[in-house]
């Protein structure tokens, strides 16, 4: 057989590369955490066989023990000093952009091949994040988020698994229209596929994103922070079209994720049948009776919010005046909304808004759910497990189980007393290819 050995980072490679030849990982984890919310366990050998989690087996193995034949190509990792868990879950980016002082302008300048390899470069520093599986929750660009999807799945390009929900379902003016304060003609050019008003438009626009290959539709239930208009943060759809949205994108087979700051948008959208609320900031008794009732996951992006207070707090910052004014209020409140939902019971799933605070620092926001009172395994739970389950994607991420994909990540210490040690992951594997060793 073909046998390398990984040891800190070098590789050794013996024999040959025969035809046929399976490309099997071997990992051994000092400690593992397979399954976020489980025990954590000692001295085990993850094996990775053609991408996919084929065992865990207690002790260190050899790759005869691990069942690998002569003409398969092993590769041993030597993680026996790590602490070893599952790839992590990003619920809420935005990959292909990074707001930035010259955004406004980047819009009527940068095309779609530009959005792709601007988002090849996020995709490859959110990976070495540990972060092996993201949703892209809205793209500015028409065609660079499918492209980069299906550029990573292909190999073309390296970064995240990414699960894309294309244009983002907006009324005209709303935010998720994002053409306010654009010249006509301008925004025109700009105008999304997304946008739309009334029942039949809004059925058309889920099944337009469908037409185009979204994962799952993402909606803009109540107005937002970052968008360039005065409009407030309740709710902008009317129950009837939130219906119609819910309905379509259920019909497609897709989950629907609302943005929803307001509480009338919020609970609108649940009983509209949402299957997950974004940020949720000023959620209320009522909203997490709904999300129980629903079994509703939510996403908190306690770091969106954190970011643009901070943004708001410098008078130097490039934020508009409505964006201001908006950010000023929101910010602040995120940490104890996220409080308020863990001590109701509602479902939390991590997510960061990625593409509003830079694109690598995702897990920051564990300590921020960790200051909103959960403990570290519930943090990680929440970017694992509920992850995996708010995409629907159980069966093949969120834990490290024979079938599932090959996503690990691993970190020095131990991040059930120090969740901040995700902050500076050691290794990331994804389908049994390390991107980033010690």
């Amino acid at each position: 057989m073909k046998f390398t050995h990984m040891l800190f980072g070098c590789a050794a490679a013996l024999s040959f590369s025969p035809a046929f030849a399976a490309d099997i990982s071997i990992v051994h984890a000092g400690r593992l955490l397979a399954v976020p919310g489980g025990a954590v366990t000692s001295e085990q050998s993850v094996i990775i066989r053609e991408g996919r989690i084929a065992a865990v087996m207690p002790g260190y193995v050899d790759a005869q023990s691990a069942g690998a034949v002569a003409n398969d190509k092993v590769t041993i990792h030597d993680l026996r000093n790590m602490f070893v868990l599952p790839g992590l879950i990003d619920g809420h980016v935005h990959i292909t952009s990074e707001n930035n002082p010259k955004g406004r302008l980047q819009r009527v300048e940068m095309s779609d091949a530009d959005y792709a390899i601007a988002g090849a470069g996020f995709a490859l520093v959110t990976l070495n994040a540990g972060f092996t599986t993201v949703r892209d929750v809205g793209a500015r660009s028409r065609d660079a988020i499918f492209a980069l999807r299906d550029g990573i799945a292909r190999g073309d390009v390296i970064g995240p698994r990414i699960y894309a929900s294309g244009s983002t379902i907006s009324v005209t003016g709303g935010h998720g229209d994002g053409t306010q304060g654009y010249r006509d003609d301008i925004a025109e050019i700009l105008h999304s596929s997304g946008t739309c008003d009334g029942v039949g438009a809004c059925r058309k626009a889920v099944r337009e994103q469908v037409r185009r290959g979204a994962d799952h539709i993402k909606l803009t239930a109540t107005a937002g922070v970052l968008s360039n208009t005065a409009a407030g943060l309740e709710q902008q759809f009317f129950e009837d079209e939130l219906t119609a949205i819910m309905d379509a994108t259920h019909a497609m087979g897709r989950r629907a994720t609302a943005h929803a700051h307001g509480v009338n948008g919020i609970n609108a959208a649940l009983r509209a049948g949402v299957d997950t609320i974004e940020h949720g900031t000023y959620l209320d008794k009522e909203s997490i009776r709904l999300f129980k009732r629903n079994n509703a996951y939510l996403v908190p992006t306690i770091l969106a919010g954190v970011t643009v207070a901070e943004w708001a707090d410098d008078p130097n910052s490039f934020l508009l005046p409505p964006q201001r004014a908006k950010a000023k209020e929101v910010g602040p409140k995120m940490i104890e909304m996220a409080r308020r939902a863990y001590d109701g019971g509602v479902k939390i799933a991590f997510g960061t808004d990625s593409g509003v605070s830079k694109h690598g620092e995702n897990a920051r926001e564990f300590k921020l759910l960790v200051d909103a009172g959960m403990t570290p395994m519930q943090a990680i739970t929440a970017a694992t497990v509920n992850g995996a389950d708010n995409l629907g994607k159980s069966d093949l991420l969120g834990t490290i189980e024979p079938g599932k994909y090959g996503d690990l990540v691993a970190v020095d210490g131990d991040p059930l007393n120090d969740i901040t040690e995700l902050e500076q992951v050691d290794f990331v594997m994804k389908e049994g290819v390390a991107y980033k060793a010690p």
